[in-house]
């Protein structure tokens, strides 16, 4: 699978970095920092054009590669992406494990905007005041499912730790790959739930 992806920028190796399901966030950002900063273009900008020219692709390349790695979801998407040779695929079903928290996302984002429209129509500033305590009522709802998908999720991000030392230690068919996919699907749901309920924990703040 390896040896077939040459075509494909390799974002592990332009950091140098091992491939391997995790990295810990502040080891690659002072990898990324020492290696771009010789290519920096406050560190070039008095360098001949071509020069310049070559630090400026190289930056962005670093950069890039940065941007990946450091988003769990992301890296996992490149990491399948260099050993199958292809994007994973999309997959719109919800899988079996993730159905509680799908149905209580949904339920928990419907009630509060049915609240926010209430909240919009409201003047009176008795009435406000009320809807304010709700409002918190609401918000303390949001934030309590906000922290159990951030411990699913934690729990997600503790298994890809675990995984890298089957990662450097087994032979390229034997590396869990499947499982690897299903954990950056799950990485994908969770965002996208925290996401939907932290908008609604802004609006709530307005």
């Amino acid at each position: 699978m390896r040896g077939e992806l040459q075509r494909l920028t390799d974002n592990f190796a332009l950091l140098d970095e091992l491939r391997r399901p995790w990295i810990d966030p502040e080891d690659l950002k002072q990898k990324f920092l020492a290696l771009s900063a010789a290519v920096h273009p406050d560190r070039v900008h008095n360098a001949p054009e071509d020069e310049r020219r070559a630090a400026g692709r190289r930056f962005a390349e670093l950069n890039a590669a940065y941007n990946c790695l450091r988003e769990p979801k992301e890296r996992l998407r490149h990491l399948l992406e260099l050993e199958f040779g292809a994007k994973p695929a999309d997959v719109q079903s919800i899988p079996p494990g993730m159905m509680d928290a799908f149905f209580e996302v949904g339920r928990l984002c419907k009630e509060t905007d049915a609240f926010l429209r209430e909240k919009n129509t409201v003047s009176s500033p008795l009435l406000q005041v009320q809807l304010f305590e709700r409002a918190q009522d609401w918000t303390e709802k949001l934030n309590a499912l906000q922290r159990e998908l951030n411990a699913r999720r934690d729990e997600l991000f503790r298994e890809l730790q675990a995984m890298n030392g089957v990662w450097q230690s087994a032979p390229p068919v034997n590396l869990p790959l499947k499982r690897l996919e299903e954990i950056y699907r799950l990485l994908g749901y969770f965002g996208r739930w925290l996401e939907q309920l932290q908008e609604r924990i802004v609006q709530l703040s307005f």
